[in-house]
C-alpha cells in the first residue's frame, strides 16, 4: 500500500540549492520513496529569535509505502548523510527536513506530529507547499492553503520565489 506524503526542506547553509538538490536525490533514491511534485525553491527570512542566512525552502509530494515512522527516520538519515548537526532550536542548517503530512493521518506522538505543527502559520511552509497541494482543505485544519495565507499576520510576499532545483538529472535510480 501506498501513501501521499508532503515533506518540507530548507536550506541556509553552504551552497543552499546544491543541498537542497542533494536532499532530493537521496530522498527519491530510497526504497518506497517516488518523488510526485517538487515545488520552486522559495527565499525566506528565518524563523525564529536566531540571527542567520537566509534560507531556500521548498515542498515535495511524494508516493510512499514507508510507515510514518520509517519515512522520519529516512529523512533524519537524509539529513545526517548532509551534515546536519543540531545544536541550536531554529538555528542555522544544512538541511531541514520535515514531514508535513502523511495521507490522511493523524499521529501525536514524542518524536512525530502530523500534520506538522505550525503550518497553517508559516508563509516559508504554506507557499511552497502550494505548489505541490492537491486537494482542497488541508487534512486536520479544514481550510484550504490560500485561506491560511490571508490569515497570516507576517507578509507572505517576504517568501521569494528564487528558481527550481534540477534534481534529477545523475540519477542513480534505474526502472525496473
Amino acid at each position: 500500500m501506498t501513501v501521499c506524503a508532503y515533506i518540507a526542506l530548507g536550506s541556509n547553509l553552504g551552497d543552499r540549492a546544491e543541498t537542497l538538490r542533494q536532499a532530493l536525490k537521496k530522498l527519491n533514491d530510497q526504497p518506497g520513496i517516488r518523488i510526485l511534485r517538487v515545488s520552486s525553491v522559495y527565499e525566506t527570512e528565518p524563523f525564529g529569535n536566531v540571527e542567520q542566512e537566509a534560507f531556500l525552502n521548498m515542498a515535495i509530494a511524494i508516493e510512499t509505502s514507508l510507515s510514518p515512522d520509517e519515512l522520519l527516520h529516512t529523512a533524519l538519515a537524509v539529513e545526517r548523510e548532509l551534515g546536519r548537526v543540531r545544536t541550536i532550536r531554529w538555528g542555522p542548517r544544512t538541511i531541514d527536513i520535515d514531514l508535513l503530512l502523511y495521507g490522511q493521518s493523524r499521529i501525536s506522538e514524542e518524536h512525530l506530529v502530523i500534520p506538522h505543527p505550525g503550518i497553517s502559520q508559516r508563509a516559508f511552509v504554506l507557499v511552497p507547499l502550494r505548489d505541490v497541494w492537491e486537494g482542497g482543505a488541508l487534512p486536520e485544519y479544514n481550510h484550504t492553503i490560500e485561506h491560511y495565507l490571508s490569515l497570516l499576520v507576517e507578509d507572505h510576499k517576504g517568501v521569494r520565489e528564487w528558481g527550481t532545483v534540477n534534481w534529477e538529472i545523475e540519477s542513480d535510480r534505474s526502472e525496473s
